[in-house]
C-alpha cells in the first residue's frame, strides 16, 4: 500500500515582488507517492509557488516542510539551511537550462560530482542509467545543440532525478516544445508517475493533468480558489473564474 501521508506541507506562504503581492497565504500538502499539478491563467503566480517550493523564490513568510526537513521563512534562515531544503528537491525548467559546452553525460553528471561530492564512477553509472530511462542512452556524447527540444527536456529530467531528490518540481515542462514533442517529455513524466515519484507540476496541459494529478490546484491572483481531485477541479469546478479558465484552455475558438 501506498505511503500517502505528506511529503511536502506548505503552510501559510506569502511572496512579494517590490510592491507587488505575488502569493497570498498558499497552503496545501503533497502526500509521498502522489502528483500534485497546478493551474492557472498567466500571471498568476503558479510558477512562483513552484520556485518558493525549493526557495529559487524565497517566501517572505510562511512555513514549508519536505521530509523532516522544514523553514519558517518568517524568520531568519541561514545558507546552510537554505542549501539543505534545496537539496530536498529537484527542479525541471521551462528551458532546459543545459550547460551548452558539456556533453549529455556531462550534464547530468555534474550535480552529484560537483554538489554532492558522490564518486565519478558511481555518478556516470547512474547518469547512464537514468538516460536509459528516458530513453537516450545513445545520445550520451552528445551536445545539446545536437539534440531536439524534447531530447533537451528529457536530459533535463535525468539531471534532476540524479540528484536523487524527495520532490520532483516540473515548471511548464512542455511549455517551449514544439507541439509534435510534448508527447515524448508527458510519456516520462506519467513513467515517473507510476514509478511512484512525489511531484508537483505546472502545466497548462488539462488532459495530460486529468490523466496523472491526484490533487489539482487551480490558483488565480495569487490565491489557491480551488483545490480536489481532478474530477473534482477539472470536471466539475464550483466557481466561476475557474469554469472561464478551462473553457479557455478547453475550447480556444
Amino acid at each position: 500500500m501506498t505511503d500517502t501521508s505528506p511529503l511536502l506541507q506548505v503552510s501559510g506562504v506569502e511572496k512579494s515582488f517590490g510592491d507587488h503581492h505575488v502569493l497570498r497565504d498558499i497552503s496545501f500538502d503533497v502526500g509521498a507517492g502522489t502528483v500534485t499539478v497546478i493551474i492557472g491563467p498567466s500571471g498568476s503566480g503558479k510558477t512562483t509557488v513552484l520556485r518558493t517550493l525549493n526557495a529559487l523564490d524565497v517566501a517572505d513568510r510562511g512555513t514549508i516542510s519536505i521530509g523532516d526537513v522544514s523553514v519558517d521563512f518568517g524568520a531568519k534562515v541561514d545558507r546552510s539551511t537554505l542549501a539543505t531544503f534545496r537539496g530536498q528537491s529537484g527542479m525541471v525548467f521551462q528551458a532546459h537550462n543545459l550547460f551548452p559546452h558539456k556533453t549529455v553525460i556531462q550534464n547530468v553528471t555534474e550535480g552529484p560530482i560537483v554538489v554532492q561530492k558522490r564518486p565519478k564512477a558511481e555518478a556516470h553509472a547512474d547518469a547512464m542509467r537514468l538516460l536509459t530511462q528516458v530513453g537516450l542512452a545513445e545520445k550520451a556524447d552528445q551536445y545539446p545543440y545536437q539534440l531536439s527540444g524534447g531530447q533537451q527536456q528529457r536530459v533535463g529530467i535525468a539531471r534532476a532525478l540524479a540528484l536523487k531528490p524527495k520532490l520532483m518540481l516540473f515548471d511548464e515542462p512542455t511549455s517551449a516544445l514544439d507541439p509534435e514533442l510534448v508527447g515524448e517529455v508527458l510519456r516520462v513524466i506519467r513513467d515517473l508517475a507510476t514509478e511512484g515519484w512525489t511531484m508537483v507540476i505546472v502545466t497548462h496541459e488539462i488532459r495530460f493533468a486529468q490523466q496523472v494529478a491526484d490533487q489539482v490546484l487551480f490558483v488565480d491572483n495569487g490565491v489557491v480558489l480551488e483545490r480536489g481531485t481532478p474530477k473534482d477541479v477539472l470536471a466539475n469546478p464550483t466557481g466561476p473564474r475557474l469554469r472561464q479558465f478551462l473553457h479557455r484552455i478547453l475550447d480556444p475558438l
